[in-house]
């Protein structure tokens, strides 16, 4: 298996690894974190899509991993200012660098446990350091080797994000499926 991770720019692929599988469904798009949260619940079912593919013209939304040319995972990235972690209070600025955030790491069932989860995290890393982003934090979930739900998982786990090259940072106040979450970074420039 030869996995390429690219720039997120297709919208039949991006709605493959973060749409519903009924239109109508209220899935969350990977909108939570990138827009304001009176916008987001405001959007249902299609309307959430629709949205997401008006984002897509303006630029990538992230990167995507492909094996072949069926898009397997998914990384969203985005300058953190545009994000509502610019504002999450739960998630600390440890400084004014204008630093980038990847938040949503997430591989289709059928092709987990195969590395791609690290294939997107160092396309992250990439595509921000690309973008001129002078470092990229992660949120992951400090699990400690537990279990943990894949539904919760969305943010990484930490060993993953340390595996690429990124540090600890901080402790955050958030918690998901009962696993703190830490800040972690890594410098770009």
């Amino acid at each position: 298996m030869s996995i390429e991770v690219r720039p997120a720019t297709v919208f039949e692929d991006v709605r493959a690894l973060v749409g519903p599988k009924r239109p109508e469904s209220n899935v969350c798009w990977c909108l939570s974190y990138r827009i304001p949260s009176k916008l987001n619940t405001t959007l249902h079912g299609p309307e959430r899509g629709d949205y997401v593919a008006r984002l897509l013209e303006d630029g990538p939304l992230g990167v995507l991993a492909y094996d072949g040319d069926e898009p397997v995972g998914w990384a969203a990235v985005a300058p953190r200012a545009d994000t509502t972690f610019a504002t999450n209070r739960r998630i600390p600025h440890v400084d004014d660098l204008p630093v980038w955030s990847v938040w949503c790491i997430r591989v289709r069932p059928g092709h987990r446990r195969k590395g791609i989860s690290h294939a997107l995290i160092r396309g992250a890393v990439g595509f921000a350091r690309e973008h001129g982003a002078p470092a990229l934090e992660a949120y992951p979930l400090d699990n400690k080797g537990a279990k943990v739900d894949l539904t919760m998982a969305y943010p990484g786990l930490r060993k993953n994000f340390e595996a690429a090259g990124f540090r600890y940072v901080a402790d955050t106040s958030s918690v998901l499926s009962g696993h703190p979450r830490v800040l972690m970074r890594i410098a770009l420039d």
